[in-house]
């Protein structure tokens, strides 16, 4: 049996990785999307996140997407009470369909359920921060549909450590829900700001840390070494920021650990991260079940002292 962990304080409980939809309906098609869902649901694993704006950034696409693909996916298996499903607002979908005002979370909540073909959202989250919009509303919305049952519990994503706490802190003032996850961009190679100012206040306030881009856009998986490994990769241009001596030094201690345990650099870049008792799941996504394979198997990886100690080093 697969081990879970908890889902914050929200009372749900998540395998130790969330396969990231943003690649259903983009990268990988109606039949890829499906077999990746099955696998991942046979290994044991239940959460999937998505959001309301993928993948409206392909030509063509009106953003929805990915969570149709999980709709159809849901219904055809019938597994709807085993998935964990987390979705998210706030990205513009065009139109000047964007932020965190009520009346806007309130017409996507219902088109997220409308696509998903389902009655609730379990994870509900604000996919980036909306200085113009008041905590007030913003949560105000939320709490109207967790009284109706459409929403079981929120989250955030990209919101500064500030920001954070003081919508945490309007919560506390007003009796209103409060945010029980946060997604922040953390892998082995971006640290500095998840470990200096969110890390401490997601530990200290109990909220579930589900980052993005543990794998640093490919970049922690050792496949890009150079600035020709990244030719003719439409995704490839997030990691040309890497190619240097810090990143080299990383995919070096990677290696090194990797030929210790038997194991890929992706799979010790994750099993770095779950060995962090701050991190409840890292978002991944594969386009294929070779890749799949590949990330599923960290979860067994267990680092010793000595390599985690080489990876921060390395890493500093």
């Amino acid at each position: 049996m697969m081990k879970k962990r908890k889902l914050g304080k929200t009372g749900m409980e998540i395998a130790p990785l969330v396969f990231g939809g943003n690649v259903f309906g983009w990268t990988a098609d109606q039949s890829t999307t499906f077999k990746l869902l099955d696998a991942f649901a046979a290994a044991g694993f239940n959460a999937i996140d998505t959001a309301d704006v993928y993948s409206k950034w392909v030509p063509g696409h009106m953003g929805g997407e990915s969570e149709i693909m999980i709709g159809e996916w849901m219904k055809l298996r019938g597994n709807r009470n085993k998935v964990i499903v987390a979705t998210k607002v706030g990205l513009d979908m065009g139109d000047g369909k964007k932020g965190l005002s009520r009346s806007h979370i309130l017409r996507s909540a219902e088109d997220s359920l409308r696509r998903l073909q389902t009655d609730r959202i379990d994870l509900y989250q604000s996919h980036i921060d909306d200085p113009d919009t008041p905590f007030e509303e913003t949560l105000g919305a939320y709490s109207d549909l967790i009284k109706q049952g459409k929403v079981r519990a929120i989250g955030a994503s990209n919101h500064k450590a500030e920001r954070l706490a003081a919508a945490l802190d309007t919560s506390r003032k007003t009796g209103l829900p409060a945010y029980q996850t946060l997604q922040p961009n953390y892998s082995l190679i971006e640290r500095a700001e998840y470990e200096s100012n969110i890390e401490p206040l997601c530990v200290n306030e109990g909220l579930a840390v589900i980052n993005y881009f543990p794998l640093a856009g490919g970049f922690l998986t050792g496949k890009y070494r150079s600035e020709k490994d990244t030719q003719g990769k439409p995704r490839a241009r997030n990691v040309t920021k890497y190619l240097n001596e810090r990143g080299f030094r990383i995919i070096d201690a990677l290696d090194k650990v990797a030929k210790k345990q038997n194991a890929t650099p992706a799979q010790v870049s994750l099993a770095w991260l779950l060995a962090r008792s701050s991190v409840t799941a890292p978002i991944v996504s594969a386009t294929s079940l070779e890749q799949l394979d590949d990330l599923i198997s960290s979860v067994e990886l267990i680092l010793d002292r000595e390599s985690i100690d080489l990876l921060n080093q390395a890493s500093a």
